[in-house]
């Protein structure tokens, strides 16, 4: 039990008993650093059912407390703070009942409990993953984990954009200029190749357009009459037409770029339980709004168009079902949406991960989805993120001007390496053993600058500040993660007996009550969709572990029964920081 769980009990029977009144919630915050105190209580929410001075209830419930319950020592009350000292038997109990062998502060899904499905990266088949789609991969990876750890059943998917306009745009170029080079022949990543034909399409496009407009068409005109795009459109019209060779030359460009999105993901750390392709998916929806037209839901305007009036909600009308009978995207995420819950069966909620332009679309959606009738509608969530941007400004995919996902990786591992070397702290490993110490250190700098950042603020992301072995990073906290091991394997004797009846350091008990958090960290990061709660929780324990560190004697220490109070102290925190950074994604290293 939590220790709000054991104080609010007898809180509530305290004031019964005091003032013969029941209250509905008891509030707690952390105790100000210039107080003494381990937790306290929020007097002020008791006045609305006993009067009086908020000073005299604090201390009447406070002397409450220290006569009947022995997890509470003594008290202080500062306005309408009641300040409460816990007991060091309540933390050390506390402490015993960490197992090594559990995952502390993690839960199991409940029986008959409905599941959660997360989509994050959906990316397009036209070009290879981005800045944007890492920083879209580890929120919907990092979510779905916490999710997990919180007592949740999890399915993790994607739907992939592979059919469209700009899926042509590649195969075109690659028809038109790429004399028959693949993956093999210029020892490029599929996806990477694809990408190029894209770019080229866009330089190709563009110097039409010039030369028309030199012939006297406006900009607009051009850009409609350019021969290439007009290709474009008419190999779209072939694909929808089922035309053997365009869908042919579609199936053998889009493998390689699926075979390339796996090298990025495996890279990455991520994985997916099911995977959507909207070519499969792009039909779907139809039959849901013409049934949604029967129950009222929508209404059709004079050239058959089919729309949602969304006003009493604040919202607009909205497109659902083209005039010709053709869908729309939303109406292709309705169906979509259906269609995940008849596959898995014991879905009651979706997270979409999807990046802060698209609120609106999702507002709508969910909207439409709950107006239809589906209980677990009630139950879903935009992930909105918002841009990660560099110093140097924007990213276009279309101009080639985006941050390869691969090559910030690379970056990232390389920076990594000329740091730790600069550091000089890599006595006695193997280059094998340097190359995977570079790439852990590497991808937690990048994983953790972007995780420790509220999902929806946007993020300048500079990779040389990411890999920094102090502050709030993620090699600081790796480095305290392998200083920790490094004590467990020069701890030459038993240190597994279990200990009682000690006196905690000011130190200790502060790292014990960080310790305490964790559990309650994990469902608030699950019910908030916030993996920066994680992040950040797990800097202030290392920060707090390094001050204990500087603090007291661990392997020092005379006393036998503290040297392995310590020792499991430092072991209990390790494993801690392993299992947080294991919810973020990130690896940690025995020895840096």
């Amino acid at each position: 039990m939590t220790l709000n769980q054991i104080l609010t009990p007898q809180i509530e029977a305290g004031i019964q008993q005091l003032y013969g009144v029941t209250i509905d919630k008891v509030e707690y915050q952390a105790t100000r650093k210039e107080f003494e105190g381990d937790i306290t209580v929020v007097i002020f929410p008791f006045l609305r059912q006993i009067k009086g001075n908020p000073v005299e209830i604090g201390t009447k419930i406070g002397e409450y407390l220290v006569e009947n319950t022995a997890v509470i020592e003594r008290f202080n009350v500062v306005k309408g703070f009641l300040n409460l000292v816990v007991s060091d038997a309540y933390y050390i109990e506390f402490f015993n009942a960490i197992r090594l062998e559990e995952h502390f502060g993690y839960k199991t899904p409940e029986e008959g409990d409905k599941a959660v499905l997360v989509e994050y990266s959906s990316p397009n088949t036209n070009k290879p993953l981005h800045l944007g789609h890492v920083r879209n991969n580890l929120l919907g990876y990092a979510v779905s984990e916490i999710l997990k750890a919180s007592g949740k059943k999890v399915y993790k998917t994607q739907i992939i954009n592979d059919r469209g306009i700009h899926i042509c745009k590649s195969m075109l170029a690659w028809q038109k200029y790429g004399n028959g080079e693949t993956p093999e022949t210029t020892g490029l990543k599929g996806d990477k190749l694809v990408g190029n034909y894209y770019v080229k399409f866009d330089v190709e496009y563009k110097s039409q357009i010039k030369e028309l407009m030199a012939q006297g068409m406006t900009e607009e005109e051009a850009k409609k009459e350019a021969p290439i795009i007009k290709e474009a459109k008419q190999m779209l019209v072939d694909w929808e037409n089922n035309d053997p060779e365009v869908i042919k030359l579609w199936e053998m460009m889009n493998q390689w770029v699926y075979t390339g999105f796996d090298v990025s993901y495996k890279n990455l750390g991520v994985d997916f339980d099911k995977v959507y392709y909207e070519s499969n998916t792009y039909l779907l929806g139809k039959d849901e709004v013409l049934k949604g037209l029967e129950q009222g839901v929508f209404f059709k305007k004079e050239d058959n168009s089919v729309w949602i009036d969304l006003s009493e909600e604040g919202l607009d009308e909205k497109l659902v079902l083209r005039g010709d009978g053709t869908s729309v995207y939303m109406t292709q995420d309705i169906g979509t949406a259906i269609q995940r819950v008849n596959d898995f069966g014991d879905v009651g909620g979706m997270v979409y991960t999807v990046g802060n332009e698209q609120d609106y679309h999702f507002k709508v959606l969910f909207l439409i989805l709950k107006k239809l009738g589906f209980e677990w509608a009630e139950s879903l969530f935009h992930l909105s993120y918002g841009m990660v941007e560099l110093p140097s400004g924007k990213m276009k995919s279309r101009e080639g001007t985006v941050v390869d996902a691969d090559d910030l990786m690379q970056e990232m591992t390389d920076t990594a390496k000329t740091i730790s070397e600069e550091l000089g702290k890599l006595e006695g490993y193997s280059e094998e053993e340097r190359a995977e110490l570079f790439k852990t250190i590497g991808l937690g700098a990048l994983k953790y600058f972007i995780l420790k950042v509220d999902p929806r603020k946007g993020i300048m992301f500079n990779p040389k500040e990411s890999v920094d072995f102090a502050g709030n990073t993620g090699p600081f906290i790796q480095y305290t993660y392998a200083r920790i091991q490094s004590i467990l394997r020069k701890a030459d004797f038993d240190y597994s007996t279990k200990v009682e009846g000690i006196t905690l350091e000011p130190k200790e008990k502060e790292l014990l009550k960080l310790l305490a958090e964790f559990p309650v960290v994990i469902q608030d990061a699950g019910r908030t969709h916030s993996p920066a709660l994680v992040a950040n929780y797990v800097y202030e324990l290392v920060r707090e572990y390094n001050s204990f560190y500087q603090t007291v004697s661990i392997l020092g220490e005379e006393n036998t029964v503290l040297k392995i109070f310590r020792v499991q102290l430092s072991e209990k925190v390790g494993m801690v920081v392993r299992d947080a950074f294991a919810l973020l994604g990130i690896a940690v290293p025995e020895r840096m």
